[in-house]
């Protein structure tokens, strides 16, 4: 049609649930946008993608396994081109303890998905967008990664890790035409803050935490953190100095370790 716009192409992994299938519902909604939704449950995937108006691609597959988000990656770009958003948004999150055996693989699960899964999300779409000189990379890692928590080691590390990967990242394509968007969120209401026993400040709901990282990703804000309250909450904890850190947070409140 003469005058209209082309598609919005979208990229997005962790589409089955959570804030993953909440960015999957913002950018459906817009007529004659193409979305590529990548998870590890099928069902939820095609529940979602059928209730969207809008021509959807559906990857089933694990961020932790690089080919499967490679060959994900050339399918959505042979069948719509170059994104111009793409989203690592896949993690998972539980407490964690060195000394406990059984901790071990959790750690490395956490790491490989949250940090690894980042990269392997990425890697498909890096050269196509450099090429292009467009595009926007948005990793989503979280207000744990700016200190370590006690408990939740493998988490924080992990997230930590992806925030300074993007930096990395960043300046790598800063003269590509290729913006890269850290985004931190605080607490989101998903099923990974579900079993969370302890008060979360500022809790905000998946739907309108997508709204906000949309808006972010779309002035390509190089750090964003959501809700905006938790910036402030974020800013305090890093200023803090480590024998006041460690005297505060020694007994802070733990995610609880797997069971089984």
């Amino acid at each position: 049609m003469p005058g209209s716009s082309p598609p919005l192409k979208v990229f997005i992994t962790g589409a089955s649930g959570g804030l993953g299938a909440a960015l999957a519902r913002h950018y459906g909604s817009r007529s004659g946008a193409c979305l590529g939704l990548a998870g590890r449950r099928a069902e939820a995937l095609d529940e979602l993608a059928q209730s969207l108006p809008c021509e959807t691609a559906s990857y089933v597959a694990d961020v932790r396994d690089a080919g499967a988000l490679a060959r994900a990656g050339a399918d959505f770009m042979g069948r719509y081109g170059c994104p111009e958003l793409v989203f690592a948004n896949a993690g998972v999150s539980a407490g964690t303890l060195t000394e406990c055996p059984e901790d071990l693989a959790v750690f490395r699960e956490i790491v490989e998905t949250n940090l690894l899964g980042v990269v392997h999300t990425f890697h498909p779409f890096v050269e196509a967008m450099r090429r292009a000189r467009q595009g926007t990379l948005v990793g989503i890692a979280s207000l744990a990664g700016f200190r370590g928590l006690p408990g939740a080691g493998a988490y924080s590390a992990s997230k930590a890790g992806v925030i300074a990967y993007l930096e990395s990242l960043r300046l790598e394509l800063r003269n590509a035409g290729v913006a890269v968007v850290t985004i931190c969120p605080g607490y989101i209401r998903t099923p990974m803050t579900a079993g969370n026993p302890y008060f979360m400040p500022f809790l905000l709901d998946a739907e309108r935490a997508a709204a906000r990282i949309a808006a972010m990703a779309a002035k390509e804000r190089r750090h964003g953190v959501v809700p905006w309250p938790m910036a402030v909450v974020g800013a305090a904890l890093k200023a803090l100095p480590r024998p006041v850190y460690d005297i505060l947070f020694e007994r802070a409140p733990r995610k609880p370790r797997r069971r089984g």
